[in-house]
């Protein structure tokens, strides 16, 4: 049975993931070309080609742009996370683990 401080912890984790899961970052490649949308639980909701911004003819160059905007995305919402996470990681500690 979980004491005081751990079901406190525990309840801090699910509301911090509650928050996670409700934020969402847009990243941008290309110039505006590609817009990814992610959130903070690093789940894709939306991705946006601007047509006018792209050639057909260089179908390399928008699935370059994609990767980059979907890497960038889910590093800034990794790092979002961690940094909304450290001062739960200090509680931890304190709890021993």
């Amino acid at each position: 049975m979980p004491n005081f401080n751990q079901a406190k912890m525990l309840m801090q984790a699910k509301k911090l993931q509650k928050q996670l899961a409700n934020e969402v970052f847009e990243v941008e490649a290309g110039d505006g070309a590609v817009k990814v949308e992610i959130t903070g639980e690093q789940k894709i909701k939306k991705v946006t080609i601007d047509p006018h911004a792209i050639t057909l003819d260089d179908i390399g160059q928008l699935e370059r742009w994609i990767e980059d905007a979907v890497k960038e995305a889910i590093s800034v919402s990794q790092k979002e996370a961690a940094k909304k996470m450290q001062p739960m990681m200090g509680q931890l500690g304190n709890l021993g683990f």
